[in-house]
Parts: C-alpha cells; sequence; structure tokens
C-alpha cells in the first residue's frame, strides 16, 4: 500500500481542523462547507478508511510512526 507523505497529511489534518473550527464559528459558507467536505474526502483517501474521524487516526498515527523513524519513510509516497 502506498502512504502519503506526512507533509501531506500534516497539511490534511491543519485544514481540516482549521475549517471545522471555522465551520462551527459560525462561518459555514457554502465554500467553507465544501473545502471541508473535499478535506475529509481526501483525509480518508489518503488513508484508506471510509470515516473522517478513522482517518484523522490513522493519520496521526502515520505521523507518529514518521518521527519515530526521522521523518523517512520506507513506503511510497503519494
Amino acid at each position: 500500500m502506498m502512504w502519503a507523505n506526512p507533509a501531506v497529511l500534516q497539511e490534511l489534518i491543519e485544514r481540516y481542523e482549521r475549517l471545522t473550527a471555522q465551520a462551527e464559528g459560525g462561518g459555514a459558507t457554502p465554500q467553507v462547507t465544501s473545502q471541508l467536505r473535499d478535506t475529509a474526502y481526501t483525509l480518508c483517501v489518503s488513508t484508506g478508511t471510509r470515516d473522517v474521524e478513522a482517518a484523522l487516526r490513522a493519520a496521526r498515527r502515520r505521523l507518529d510512526g514518521a518521527e519515530e523513524a526521522g521523518g523517512h519513510s520506507t513506503a511510497g509516497a503519494v
């Protein structure tokens, strides 16, 4: 299985959290809602999951593993 680059996963997590906070803070415009949906989908595809919560857990586990390995991955990167 190919793994997403840790930097990409980190950016997706940060984008998802930023958009979620914006939507929950009263800024749920159609554009924000669309970006949030697209980011959740990309997280799921990048982690091989079907649920955004599972995707976030998988991405964070992957990032933890990348840090332990010194930031280097032996798997293919997306």
